[in-house]
């Protein structure tokens, strides 16, 4: 557990879209969410821009805080929260526990703030760039699917059987 130093955040006032990434690095890294925050806080940025991060085990990582304005699409970042997993997905698949662990996470979301599962987007959905990379986005469907099943199985804010 740790605890990640921002620089100036603003709190988000409309949360209506879901935005997914990859890293894209020509590595096919594992970045935890605090590795990513030194490397934006590097880039004279206020901290990781991303507000999740999910490992190729499929742990989820907290990155800004989800109340807060993210930096991860321009543009778009007042009224979304960006989920981001690790990997270069033009060239490699996400792994099953990521996806899995994604579609979780992002049925949370979608509950926790009410937004319809066809606001779930691709990075790319909002900008000219490759993210979240070929083969996530191939799998855009089955996340906006899985999320709506765990959607509709949660009980209390976890999910039940």
């Amino acid at each position: 557990d740790y605890d990640l130093e921002f620089a100036t955040l603003t709190e988000r006032l409309r949360t209506d879209m879901v935005v997914v990434h990859h890293t894209g690095n020509l590595a096919d890294d594992d970045l935890s969410a605090e590795q990513i925050h030194f490397v934006h806080l590097g880039n004279g940025w206020s901290g990781i821009g991303y507000h999740f991060v999910i490992r190729k085990n499929g742990i989820i990582e907290q990155g800004r805080p989800i109340e807060m304005i993210g930096s991860h699409a321009y543009g778009d970042n007042w009224h979304t929260i960006g989920v981001h997993l690790c990997g270069n997905f033009e060239y490699v698949e996400p792994t099953p526990a990521q996806i899995e662990s994604a579609a979780y996470l992002i049925g949370w979301i979608c509950e926790t703030y009410n937004i319809p599962t066809h606001r779930i987007v691709g990075h790319r959905d909002l900008m000219a760039t490759a993210c979240p990379g070929k083969y996530l986005y191939e799998q855009m469907d089955t996340l906006r699917g899985k999320a709506a099943w765990y959607m509709k199985h949660y009980a209390n804010g976890y999910y039940e059987e």
